[in-house]
Parts: C-alpha cells; sequence; structure tokens
C-alpha cells in the first residue's frame, strides 16, 4: 500500500479551492508560513458564523438521542462563540459582531424547536478524519467530515445531512454531495439512502437532493484530483488571470505582502489572518470610462 505521508490528499473544499483558483488552492492549503510554519487560513465573519454553528450541532451526534437537548444549545453557543470573537472571528466592529452573534443564536434556536432528525438515531464514522484511498495507483486520498448522518432503521441505511449557514444556495454542479457519499460508501459499511442539505438561516428545513453515482462521482473526482497532484508536481499552481490575480487568490496574496493582520490561530493551528475585505475585488483602477 502506498504511504499516507506523501500521498495527495484532497478534500471538497480543496477541490473547491483548485477549481476556483490554483493559485488559492496553493496559497490555501500548501503554503506554510515561514515565520510559524503553519498553514494560513483567512477569517471572516461568514467563516466564523458557520463554524461555531456546526461545531454545536455535529456535537450532538456524540450523544445518545435521550441526552442531546438536555442542555440549552444556546447555552453552549454563547460558550462556543468566545473563540470567534473579535479579530479573531474576522469582525470589523462590536456592531458587525453583534449582528452575526444573533443570526447563529436565530439558527440554534430554530434547530431546538425543530430538532427534526437530530432527535433521531445517527451514525458516526469512528476515523476522527474519514479518509479512504480515491486510488492507489495514482497516491491520492479523498478525506473529509460528514455533518450529519441520520440512521434509518427500517432499511439499515443512512441518510447524509449537510448544515447550511449561508443564504445561498448550494450549486446544483457542486461536488459536495458527490464527496460525501464516496466518503460515506468507503468510511462505513451502511448504504445511503438519500441525502438532503439543511439551509438553517432561513428556517426552511431539508431540501432532499438526488443521490449521485458513485462510480461517475469517483471518476470526476479522480480526474481532478489527478490534475491537482500533476500541477502540484510541475509546480504550476498559478492563477490563470496572471499576476493581477483573481477574488480567490487575492485575499492570499495580501498575506504573502504583508497587507494582512495577523490575528490568531485555529483550532487546526493554522495562522488566521483579518484580510481587507476590498482584497479580493477589481480595483476601480482596471477599468475606464469612455
Amino acid at each position: 500500500m502506498p504511504d499516507k505521508f506523501t500521498a495527495t490528499w484532497v478534500s471538497h473544499s480543496s477541490i473547491s479551492d483548485f477549481l476556483k483558483c490554483p493559485r488559492a488552492y496553493y496559497l490555501g492549503n500548501v503554503y506554510k508560513n515561514p515565520q510559524t510554519g503553519h498553514k494560513v487560513k483567512i477569517t471572516s465573519p461568514s467563516l466564523s458564523l458557520g463554524s461555531a454553528v456546526h461545531e454545536i450541532l455535529e456535537s450532538l451526534s456524540n450523544l445518545p438521542t435521550a441526552t442531546r437537548f438536555k442542555k440549552s444549545l444556546l447555552d453552549q453557543f454563547t460558550s462556543t462563540w468566545k473563540k470567534f470573537t473579535g479579530k479573531k472571528g474576522g469582525f470589523l466592529s462590536k456592531e458587525q459582531e453583534a449582528e452575526y452573534k444573533l443570526r447563529g443564536e436565530k439558527m440554534i434556536r430554530h434547530v431546538m424547536e425543530n430538532p427534526g432528525p437530530l432527535e433521531n438515531l445517527s451514525v458516526k464514522i469512528k476515523q476522527e478524519l474519514p479518509q479512504f484511498w480515491l486510488s492507489e495507483k495514482e497516491e491520492i486520498i479523498l478525506c473529509g467530515k460528514v455533518d450529519w448522518l441520520e440512521y434509518l432503521p427500517d432499511t439499515d441505511t443512512v441518510h447524509i445531512i449537510d448544515f447550511k449557514t449561508g443564504k445561498n444556495s448550494e450549486s446544483e454542479s457542486s461536488l459536495q454531495l458527490p464527496i460525501y457519499s464516496l466518503l460515506v460508501h468507503n468510511c462505513q459499511q451502511r448504504k445511503a439512502d438519500k441525502a438532503s442539505y439543511w439551509y438553517l438561516a432561513n428556517g426552511d428545513g431539508l431540501q432532499e437532493k438526488p443521490l449521485p453515482d458513485l462510480k461517475q462521482a469517483q471518476e470526476e473526482i479522480l480526474q481532478i484530483a489527478k490534475k491537482i497532484k500533476l500541477q502540484k508536481k510541475l509546480n504550476k499552481l498559478d492563477c490563470p488571470h496572471g499576476q493581477k490575480g483573481c477574488f480567490a487568490c487575492r485575499p492570499y496574496e495580501a498575506i504573502i505582502s504583508g497587507q494582512a493582520e495577523l490575528v490568531g490561530q485555529n483550532d487546526f493551528r493554522q495562522d488566521l489572518y483579518l484580510v481587507d475585505p476590498n482584497a479580493g475585488k477589481e480595483s476601480s483602477e482596471d477599468s475606464v470610462i469612455l
């Protein structure tokens, strides 16, 4: 079996970064701060909100169904929020932070009042980071965490659920469910019988989605992963837009050029940077009014 330490690891987030911009993929997943030896991550209000809400909800799967809602999720959210407060959470003012915290509390309160599948039995994959060899021949590993697996006792199958804290719907072309389906298929024994997004911000409940064809999904994701591996080997992870960069890589370039503020570390020992919100936008100097 190939060596896991020399293999190419891919996930939904790293593949998404690569498809947006190979340079953004490199800076967000490969590059390390030469001063600390740590990878870098850009903090933002929306990411902090999503991380805090996910942490509370995903932790429920570690508890027996009868005890999941004995303690107030709002109290737990308030405690967890302390990790994301201030600049570390990407907030530029107390007013902005209060607005996002209120949004998070609204989502948590909605789940407490309408727990849906969170009241039911769940399946917990034992691996701390679910992973499998997408291709031993190509030495590529696919990894990632699935938000929730509801156990369906009538069929001894599972229901894949992904929590969404943003306001926008997931694109139909998203590879998230195909990747999650492959992880569920390869990292535990039960078949996935259904899959849904749970849009927490709008209170609309679960939106079931068609399950992908596993063979087709594996081939599509493998082709992208092989391209990532090749471009890493050739050191060809450049922005398609050239030196001017794009919306995806410019915020990272601000870190490299010293124009971002180091505000701390996250739970994964990544250096967190606060970047000017306009760093990824086109400059008005890039266009001329005639």
